[in-house]
C-alpha cells in the first residue's frame, strides 16, 4: 500500500542536512518512504493532504518520561526542602517497598506512551522514577511498557532501570549513599533476560538497552559489567552523569577525578554510551573541584550527550554551553525527561540558555536544536534510517498545524513553530507506515479514562512522600501551594 502525505512544507534531507521544500509531498509504501518532494507520479493508495502544516521526521526521545511525572513536586522546592523529598534513613530501616501495585504499575507507562505520542514524538528511550519504587524497575513493568508500545506503535527503547545504591537523607539531614549491591547486580541480571526476550519484538518497534540508575549509585563492577553486556546484545546504554553538585563531588572525593574521566577510565564511554545530561564538567562554573578536559573526553570517545534543557533548567542549571559542544564535535541528541514531553519548548529553552551563555546565535539555533531532537538522536542508536525523511528511511512522519492564530505570521516553518508552537500542533503521526495519532486523537484509546486513572496515580504518588520524609512534616508543609487556600474572601466594597 502507498500513502501519500502532501502539505506546505516539507523537511526532507539531502544525505548531509534537512532542507525544506514548499508545496511537497512525501510517499511511503508499508513500512518505508520511497518518494520525497513534488509532483509524485506513481500511484497511491491513500492521500492525506495536511494543508497548511510542516511535515517533519518525527522526534527523536532519549530520555523520554516513562511514567507520571513526579517532578512538579520538586521542581519548586527550595534547596533546604529537597532534600525532604529524598528516602530517609528511617525508610530504610522500616523496610522500603513498592507504593504501587503491579496494576497500577503496568498502567503508568501507557499514560506516558500516549503523551509521547501525541505530542509527535516517534521514538523514545525512557526513564522512570525510583522514588516511589522498592529499588528499582521490575521486569514485569518493562514487560507490560514493552506492550503497550507495541500496541500503540511507538518506536522504542526499553530496559528496566538497576542502581547498587541510592541517596538517603540521614537524621541530621546530611545525604549519605545506601547501598546494596546485590540488588544492583540482580538489578542488571533482569535487564539482560529483558533484552534478551524483547529485542526486535512488535516487528522491531521495541529494541533493548541497558539503563543504569546515576553514576553515583553505581559500583564499579556493575558499570564494566554494563559494557560488556552492551557490546554482547548489540544495545546502547543510557547513564546518567555530570548532572549535579552531589552526584559530582561524590565521584571526585572517591575516586579523585570528574564522573566523565571516571567512565573514560573505566572504558565506559562510546558510540553505544548516552549521557544525560553531562553539563556538570571540569570547569562547570558551580563545580568546585575536578581537572581535565571533559568535552574532550566525550568527543574522543564518540559519546552523545542526550541535553534535557528544560529539565535542567527548571532546576537552576544549564549546559555550558550547547553550542561550545557541538563546535568540539559531540554528538548531541534531545530528551524532554519531564512533562510536557514537549520537544518544541525544549528547543526554544535550549536554544535561549545557549544564547544567553555564548552571546552569539551561531551553533545555537532552533536548527541547531532541530537537528539533536531528530539527526542526533538517530545517530546515537545507530539508525540511518530514522530521524530524516528520505528515500529508504522508516516512516516515521509528522505533521504540525501551521493554521493556529497562536502560531503568529508565517516566516521560516522552523522558527514559525518553534517559536509558537507546542506539542499541541502536532496533528498527525505515522510510525512505521502506521497511523498512531490523527487530530490529537490516538486509536482505540479512551484519552478521558486514562486521564482520570493517571490523576490517582499521582495522588497516591504524592503521599509516598509522607512516609519517606526524614522530618515527617505535614503534608501542607511538605508541598506548599503557590498561594494560601482558603473557603472564602471578603467581598465587602471598599
Amino acid at each position: 500500500m502507498k500513502t501519500k502525505i502532501k502539505g506546505r512544507y516539507v523537511i526532507g534531507y539531502d544525505g548531509e542536512d534537512h532542507v525544506i521544500i514548499e508545496n511537497a509531498e512525501v510517499v511511503y509504501e508499508q513500512d518505508t518512504i520511497i518518494y520525497v518532494g513534488k509532483n509524485y507520479t506513481g500511484e497511491i493508495n491513500e492521500l492525506i493532504d495536511v494543508g497548511n502544516a510542516v511535515i517533519s521526521p518525527g522526534f527523536i526521545d532519549l530520555n523520554a518520561l516513562g511514567d507520571i511525572d513526579h517532578d512538579i513536586l520538586h521542581l519548586e522546592a527550595s534547596t533546604n526542602r529537597q532534600k525532604n523529598l529524598l528516602w530517609s534513613a528511617q525508610y530504610i530501616k522500616d523496610g522500603h517497598h513498592e507504593v504501587m501495585t503491579a496494576e497500577e504499575e503496568a498502567f503508568k507507562s501507557l499514560y506516558a506512551y500516549t503523551q509521547l505520542i501525541l505530542h509527535g514524538i516517534t521514538t523514545a528511550m525512557p526513564i522512570t522514577s525510583v522514588f516511589y519504587k522498592k529499588w528499582a524497575e521490575t521486569y514485569e513493568e518493562l514487560a507490560a511498557a514493552a506492550n503497550h508500545a507495541g500496541n500503540l506503535g511507538l518506536r522504542i527503547y526499553l530496559g528496566p532501570s538497576y542502581q547498587s545504591g541510592t541517596r538517603v537523607v540521614q537524621p541530621d539531614g546530611t545525604i549519605k549513599l545506601y547501598m546494596d549491591e546485590e540488588a544492583g547486580k540482580e538489578g542488571l541480571k533482569r535487564a539482560v533476560r529483558f533484552v534478551e526476550e524483547f529485542d526486535g519484538a512488535f516487528d522491531g518497534l521495541v529494541r533493548g538497552m541497558l539503563a543504569p540508575e546515576r553514576i553515583e549509585c553505581q559500583t564499579i563492577d556493575s558499570l564494566s559489567q554494563t559494557k560488556y553486556f552492551s557490546e554482547k546484545l548489540g544495545v546502547p546504554i543510557k547513564l546518567h552523569a555530570a548532572q549535579g553538585t552531589f552526584e559530582y563531588h561524590t565521584i571526585v572525593e572517591k575516586y579523585g577525578v570528574t564522573p566523565i574521566r571516571f567512565l573514560y577510565d573505566l572504558g565506559f564511554l562510546g558510540p553505544k554510551t548516552g549521557i544525560p545530561h553531562a553539563h556538570y564538567i571540569a570547569g562547570y562554573s558551580e563545580a568546585k573541584v575536578g581537572e581535565g578536559n571533559d568535552i574532550a573526553l566525550l568527543q574522543e570517545t564518540g559519546t552523545t550527550v542526550i541535553h534535557c534543557p528544560l529539565i535542567i533548567g527548571r532546576h537552576m542549571s544549564a549546559l555550558e554551553s550547547f553550542a561550545k559542544y557541538k563546535r568540539a564535535g559531540i554528538n548531541i541528541a534531545l530528551g524532554t525527561d519531564t512533562f510536557p514531553p514537549d520537544i518544541f519548548q525544549n528547543i526554544r529553552t535550549g536554544s535561549m540558555f545557549a544564547r544567553f551563555i555564548e552571546k552569539e546565535v551561531k551553533d545555537s539555533t532552533y536548527a541547531d536544536f532541530f537537528r539533536a531532537a531528530t539527526l542526533g538522536g538517530a545517530k546515537f542508536l545507530g539508525r540511518a534510517d530514522l530521524g530524516r525523511l528520505a528515500v529508504g528511511a522508516k516512516a516515521d512522519i509528522i505533521a504540525i498545524d501551521l493554521d493556529g492564530f497562536h502560531m503568529g505570521v508565517l516566516d521560516d516553518p522552523i522558527r514559525t513553530m518553534v517559536a509558537g508552537g507546542t506539542g499541541r500542533d502536532v496533528k498527525l503521526s505515522v510510525i512505521n507506515g502506521r497511523i498512531v495519532m490523527k487530530d490529537q486523537q490516538i486509536p482505540n484509546v479512551n484519552l478521558e479514562e486514562i486521564k482520570f486513572k493517571g490523576q490517582q496515580y499521582f495522588n497516591k504518588m504524592r503521599k509516598g512522600y509522607m512516609e519517606r520524609d526524614y522530618q515527617q512534616l505535614p503534608e501542607r508543609q511538605l508541598f506548599p501551594t503557590s498561594f494560601r487556600v482558603v473557603e472564602s474572601i471578603k467581598n465587602e466594597r471598599k
